[in-house]
C-alpha cells in the first residue's frame, strides 16, 4: 500500500503524517508513506486545499487533518 500526503510541509501536512503513521501502528499494518510538496504534482490530482492524503492513487480527503481512526476507517474501506 501506498499512501501520499500532499501539502507544502506545513504543520498541518506534518499533523497528517504523524496521524496516518499511529493509525498504520495501531493497525499492525505497513506502507510506504510518500511525502508530495511539489505544486504541479499536487494540482495532478485535483485538489484545491492541503493536506491531501492519497491512498493507492485515491483521493480520500483534503483540507483537513484526520485523526488516526478517521485514516483506520479509509484504509479498511479501500
Amino acid at each position: 500500500m501506498k499512501i501520499k500526503i500532499l501539502g507544502s510541509g506545513c504543520k498541518n501536512c506534518v499533523n497528517l503524517a504523524k496521524n496516518t503513521e499511529e493509525a498504520l501502528k495501531e493497525m499492525g499494518m505497513e506502507a510506504e508513506i510518500i511525502k508530495v510538496t511539489d505544486f504541479k504534482e499536487i494540482a495532478a490530482y485535483g485538489i484545491m486545499s492541503t493536506p491531501g492524503l492519497v491512498i493507492d492513487e485515491k483521493v480520500v480527503s483534503y483540507g483537513k487533518v484526520l485523526k488516526p481512526d478517521a485514516i483506520q476507517e479509509l484504509i479498511t474501506k479501500k
